[in-house]
């Protein structure tokens, strides 16, 4: 029994703490009582020790089941590296060759090793099986546990065999432990395990010392990124991406910007991986660009931003890796960008996988659009997903708390809603209660015959952007609760049944909208625009300048362009050829008077500038450019330097406007004297000499449909060409 051992001493004596963390101790003493038991605690808590500390103590080996080789180099050296002999701890996985694998064996058998790492491969392998078989195990710990079930972030089928690997090597007690898990994840885990009676420690998921927000991806988000790393140079950084392609890409434009950042995915040999974790650990670099692959055990106290390049599968996924930053208690910041494309991305990847798994993903890709979303404390988002209540309104260190929006009164369409999920017999879902209080008679309502019930409609006067923010904000007060066993079914809880005798006042705030791409290229005002004064300012001197020189606004800079100065602050021409559709040229001819406000802007407000704005781009795309520069030059038909760089013809439009929308000056009239009608070229060219836009779709109606989109395209080339450059 652990009333023999003096815990603090023995801590004191092989980890050199003065005392335990939280539930550490209670934990330590319920394994050393031979009990099953399970850990829930975030990221940095020290949930490693929990096992770590009882197999020194204990009479045999302890098998750590790990998903990660990454892991388990790392947590093994660092038992060693405390131990005053070798082989104290060890691990076997698929990365050892058969000399290793002996020595490990040897060491066993000979009683050194209290601490043994696999991989569940490995557990799982038949000669490994009857090798333990003939060991003493103390006891099994299953590592980072989320992975047996198909509703955590991370599911590995070998985890759901754990539990038969165990029952054939010999009954040891079990300890569980996770950084993450809703109620529905904790369940499935101890069934899987065959510990429905574990003793169960929870610790708190708040992490008061991180700041989370949340930006909308626009397509400047590489020069955002390298701006926030600037802003924090010199120190340590994580960069989540979702592909393998994108980790490259981006590392590769971080280091063109001279920031120290290296790639890391699982496609990379084990040896650079290996490399480049030791040089992150050892700060020879900065910045790791990563998927999900890394960080699981990576045990950096002072990792001060996570970024997230792209929004995650599911907010366990998202909670555990922000939980990599700031482990020391200090300062820690998680920025996440999110674009509506990419979850209909992320939603396209579950084509083709089973139905039920394909119904789960799209769940756990909910609650992640929903905390981006919403404009309630994030905080308080995470943890009520994590069955923990925030009593605080205002955490004071996240965007939505920051920046807070107004409240306004919903007490009539929470009302509704909670009549409307009463009214379908609460077998429902968010997004059929939604088309159901709106009035939408889709063909699943039809099917019901719910488009005849009373309450059908009941909202359609209501402003339709009000429903969404109503339901999740009434899920985080109380009023429904969500049934994750059984698709995500809307409940009445006893509260929301009370609310619809005597309704009360329901205040809430309405959802952030974030901008689809088709319209990024930024409306009057928009939010894109950090400086919006200045937007409107630079709107001001682009017509002034427009005016004078009798042209087009659009032809000098068009609006994305003024977004990003009002962004990035570039005070002089060389800056200004970073900006979105300033060349050289455009820079020359029209830059000196836009530099001159914005500088004069920044010294009258006290701005502080990002102190250097080249942000250098890989020049891949660049050669492409310079090829169809010299074809045209040589009045190569356009068509045929299509066919030559393999674009479609619409595709090589695209890039010989943005060359010319930079300020370099083509000559295509030999490939329109050949292909187009001279007046209509006439017409089209009159109508961009007098339009206030330069947009297709508006010219397209102007026009009219006797001109193809491909003419007007041409001809705008040749017009801006002519007049801009």
């Amino acid at each position: 029994m652990t009333k023999d051992y003096d815990l603090t001493g023995k801590l004191k004596h092989y980890f050199g703490f003065d005392k335990f963390k939280g539930d550490q101790e209670a934990i330590i003493r319920n394994v050393l009582d031979g009990k099953d038991t399970f850990v829930l605690m975030p990221t940095g808590g020290g949930k490693s020790l929990c096992y770590q500390l009882p197999s020194l103590l204990m009479e045999g080996t302890a098998i750590v089941v790990s998903p990660l080789i990454a892991l388990m180099k790392n947590q093994v050296d660092v038992i060693n590296g405390m131990s005053e002999e070798d082989g104290v701890a060890h691990y076997l996985n698929s990365s050892l060759k058969k000399a290793s694998i002996d020595q490990v064996k040897a060491d066993i058998m000979a009683g050194h090793t209290k601490l043994l790492y696999v991989a569940p491969e490995s557990l799982n392998k038949e000669e490994n099986i009857e090798f333990f078989k003939s060991v003493k195990i103390s006891f099994y710990a299953i590592d980072e546990a989320h992975c047996i079930s198909e509703w955590g972030h991370d599911f590995r089928p070998e985890y759901r065999k754990i539990r038969h690997a165990v029952e054939e090597i010999g009954q040891a007690p079990i300890i569980a432990l996770t950084a993450t898990a809703t109620d529905k994840v904790r369940t499935d885990i101890k069934r899987s395990l065959g510990i429905e009676d574990a003793a169960e420690f929870k610790s708190s998921f708040n992490r008061p010392n991180l700041y989370y927000e949340v930006r909308q991806k626009t397509k400047d988000i590489d020069k955002q990124i390298i701006m926030f790393i600037r802003q924090h140079a010199g120190k340590s950084g994580i960069v989540y991406c979702l592909s393998r392609k994108k980790v490259e890409e981006l590392a590769a434009v971080l280091q063109a910007n001279d920031i120290k950042a290296a790639p890391y995915h699982a496609g990379l040999d084990s040896e650079t991986r290996s490399k480049t974790q030791d040089d992150f650990l050892m700060e020879e670099i900065d910045v790791i660009v990563a998927t999900i692959a890394f960080g699981m055990g990576i045990d950096k106290p002072d990792v001060r931003f996570v970024i997230h390049y792209d929004i995650p599968k599911s907010l366990e996924g998202y909670y555990q890796e922000t939980g990599r930053a700031g482990r020391d208690g200090e300062e820690g910041k998680c920025i996440a960008f999110y674009s509506d494309k990419d979850l209909k991305k992320l939603e396209k990847f579950m084509e083709g996988k089973p139905v039920a798994e394909q119904d789960i993903g799209r769940q756990l890709l909910q609650e992640t659009a929903a905390y981006a979303e919403s404009s309630v404390c994030r905080r308080k988002m995470l943890l009520h997903y994590f069955g923990e209540e925030y009593l605080q309104d205002n955490c004071h260190n996240c965007d939505n708390c920051l920046h807070p929006k107004t409240k306004i009164e919903a007490k009539d369409a929470l009302l509704i809603v909670l009549n409307a999920v009463a009214a379908v017999k609460e077998n429902f879902r968010q997004e059929y209660i939604i088309d159901f209080v709106k009035g939408r008679g889709t063909d699943d309502i039809k099917d019901h015959k719910h488009d005849l019930l009373e309450d059908f409609g009941s909202g359609e006067d209501m402003d339709p952007k009000i429903w969404n923010p109503v339901v999740r904000q009434a899920l985080i007060a109380g009023y429904l609760k969500k049934d994750v066993e059984n698709y995500g079914l809307l409940k009445l809880t006893s509260a929301g049944k009370r609310f619809i005798k005597s309704p009360q006042s329901f205040m809430i705030v309405m959802d952030t909208e974030f901008r689809t791409d088709d319209d990024e290229d930024m409306h009057e005002g928009g939010p894109g625009a950090l400086d919006p004064e200045l937007f409107s300012m630079l709107k001001d001197l682009r017509k002034r300048v427009a005016r004078r020189l009798e042209r087009p606004p659009y032809v000098i800079f068009q609006d994305v362009s003024l977004e990003q100065m009002a962004t990035m602050y570039p005070i002089n021409e060389q800056e200004l050829q970073n900006i979105q559709g300033v060349g050289a040229g455009k820079a020359k001819r029209y830059g000196k008077e836009f530099c001159e406000l914005i500088k004069r802007h920044c010294e009258e407000n006290e701005i502080e500038r990002p102190e250097e704005l080249r942000v250098r781009t890989v020049a891949k795309k660049s050669v492409q450019k310079v090829k169809i520069i010299q074809g045209i030059d040589r009045q190569i038909p356009l068509d045929d330097i299509a066919t030559a760089e393999g674009l479609e013809f619409g595709d090589m439009l695209e890039k010989v406007e943005e060359i010319v929308y930079s300020g370099t000056k083509l000559n295509i009239d030999y490939f329109l004297d050949e292909v187009m009608d001279e007046d209509h070229l006439d017409d089209i060219y009159d109508y961009f000499l007098n339009s206030e836009t330069d947009d297709l779709n508006v010219a397209q109606d102007e026009l009219g449909d006797e001109y193809t989109e491909d003419e007007i395209r041409l001809v705008r080339i040749k017009f801006l060409s002519e007049m801009a450059n």
